[in-house]
């Protein structure tokens, strides 16, 4: 079977209009039941389309726990099928912890709706080789034991959050667990040839799980859909652009990075001869000092002869010097 490729913006968002498919999705994600979930304000953004894509959707989410106590949290899911720099996803988790609206109800502001952020990701994180990864909270006191005793608090509650991070490259056919399950629709891996837009799947796989083949049948209805398809092109057309424009940055770079090289080279050379002038103007001074000295111990000499009464055409021949030649000596 074709489906749509949910890792693009216009397919995940049409996946996930569908109140019961989010449930599903989360719950895997959450390892808890989501028997309730609404999509808040803003809830589909495309952030900064001129650099890099981040979809964001921001989920007020009613979960069960295993006593059957019920309460709310906020679930801001982050997709991204590029690579992009941890700055963006933390300006918009401040945003989050800024909005009046996260604040718990009929506590006049004071509490905020406990939080956990979803990143779903389209690249590899650094060495880590687990395709999902939670980052859970911790309580300790100075000593490193683990604080139990009146946790959860809403003032901790308020100020920090869990994470779950997704590596979808790292998916490749892995079927664990649950959540393996419902991520295997983000495996691509499954791309079908010369499409990246489609992924191709064995439905046998999701045989008999109902929330599954809802999935499944939504991804094929995107396949169909012809505004989903148009959207897809028009990702395809940006990422296309941008693909264009960091390829021929790359090239701008390591153009730049050759010039600077040669430059960096020229600059050396330049030093080394600038070194070789100091050297041979070091030696002339050096020589010209010796010039001087011997100059001055052969006027000396010349005077000396003079005191005991030889003449200048004397010396001159005594010496092996054009008598001129004295006498400029004794003129300077």
């Amino acid at each position: 079977m074709i489906i749509a490729n949910p890792i693009y913006d216009a397919v995940f968002k049409y996946l996930l209009e569908d109140e019961r498919v989010a449930r599903t999705l989360l719950s895997a994600l959450l390892k808890k039941e989501v028997v309730k979930v609404k999509t808040r304000r803003n809830e589909y953004t495309n952030i900064d389309r001129n650099a890099l894509s981040i979809f964001r959707i921001d989920f007020g989410a009613t979960i069960k726990e295993s006593d059957g106590s019920q309460h709310l949290i906020l679930i801001e899911l982050q997709k991204t099928w590029v690579e992009t720099e941890t700055l963006r996803f933390r300006q918009y988790l401040g945003a989050q912890y800024a909005n009046h609206d996260n604040m718990l109800p009929d506590t006049n502001g004071q509490y905020a709706i406990p939080m956990v952020t979803v990143y779903l990701l389209g690249h590899k994180v650094g060495d880590i080789e687990e395709p999902v990864l939670y980052v859970r909270r911790n309580a300790y006191d100075y000593d490193g034991n683990m604080v139990t005793k009146g946790l959860p608090d809403p003032f901790v509650e308020s100020l920090t959050h869990d994470s779950i991070i997704v590596q979808i490259p790292r998916l490749r056919g892995m079927v664990n667990n649950r959540l393996d399950k419902v991520l295997s629709i983000f495996d691509q891996s499954r791309m079908e040839k010369g499409n990246q837009q489609m992924l191709e799947i064995d439905e046998k796989t999701y045989d008999g799980d109902d929330e599954m083949m809802r999935i499944v049948t939504r991804l094929l209805a995107a396949a169909t859909d012809a505004k989903t398809r148009h959207n897809m092109n028009v990702e395809d057309e940006y990422f296309s652009v941008i693909e264009k424009r960091d390829t021929t940055i790359l090239m701008k770079e390591k153009e730049l990075a050759e010039r600077n090289a040669q430059l960096k080279e020229s600059e050396a050379q330049l030093k080394e001869s600038e070194a070789q002038l100091k050297e041979s103007e070091a030696q002339l001074k050096e020589s010209e000092a010796q010039r001087k000295e011997q100059a001055i111990l052969l006027r000396r000499s010349i005077e000396m002869f003079l005191k005991t009464g030889l003449s200048v055409e004397m010396i001159a021949q005594n010496m092996g010097m054009a008598t001129e030649q004295v006498e400029g000596i004794l003129r300077n």
